[in-house]
């Protein structure tokens, strides 16, 4: 009878050994999984603050103060297994009706339009949704631009904040950069939509890409400098419109 209760003692001793290995082994997992997002989300902050560092040469930043989403996809590369050649995995975040920028939401974006100039270079692709119906179709967690949406490359430079052509452009507006250097794309036939397993990572549960850009969840972990960045610069412009508004008569 002992020795029965010694090998039962033995097998399961060996289950919860078994048990606590995997468990140890998908945590590990997912912390990596983690750790891969949020350096992507990092990337993407860079590359933005990269982008607005050159006023004269970069997103004017009254077009970013006036944007409904911005969409960041740092490094997209070339990519044989889709027609088109391009995929890449980004980050939005969205203006809220409280006035802030909403969590991060992860999305793949692929195929499209992109033009001989990109060649097979990694590129870092940042995009704008200008008006509710773009909005719109971001929150449908799946939508393809010149489908969906019309998509138009953006102004550049200080030269453009003083016009209002792009504010009847486009729901889009697309700025490329390859090497240092702004590369005019349209993303004609590229198909975006929500990254569900990114989204998993990121919050550990699935969240409806509307839930997250309409700000009913909390910025997550790893996502907040991202926010952050965005809603400085958009806060930037408004701020010196509120100044120049107040300042009495001469």
């Amino acid at each position: 009878m002992t020795v029965k209760w010694s090998r039962v003692s033995a097998f399961v001793l060996a289950l919860i050994f078994a048990a606590s290995f995997c468990w140890a082994d998908e945590s590990s997992k997912s912390d990596k999984n983690v750790s891969e997002e949020v350096k992507r989300i990092q990337k993407a902050t860079e590359v933005l603050n990269s982008i607005m560092s050159t006023p004269d040469k970069g997103i004017p930043r009254d077009v970013l103060a006036s944007a409904k989403c911005v969409a960041v996809v740092p490094s997209m590369m070339k990519a044989g297994f889709i027609v088109g050649g391009r995929y890449g995995r980004g980050i939005a975040t969205c203006h809220t009706a409280s006035g802030k920028w909403s969590a991060a939401a992860p999305f793949t974006i692929a195929g499209g339009d992109w033009g001989l100039q990109i060649g097979g270079e990694a590129i870092d692709l940042v995009m704008l949704v200008m008006n509710d119906k773009g909005m719109r179709n971001l929150l449908s967690s799946k939508f393809k631009i010149g489908a969906d949406a019309s998509a138009a490359a953006g102004p550049i430079g200080r030269h453009a904040e003083g016009s209002t052509d792009w504010k009847m452009r486009s729901e889009v507006l697309t700025y490329s950069r390859a090497r240092g250097a702004f590369a005019g794309v349209t993303l004609n036939g590229a198909v975006i939509k929500q990254d569900e397993d990114e989204t998993r990572v990121l919050y550990g549960r699935f969240v409806p890409f509307a839930d997250i850009l309409t700000g009913k969840v909390p910025v997550p972990r790893g996502a907040e400098e991202f926010v952050a960045t965005v809603q400085k610069y958009a806060s930037e412009v408004k701020a010196e419109r509120s100044s120049t508004n107040a300042e009495p008569p001469r």
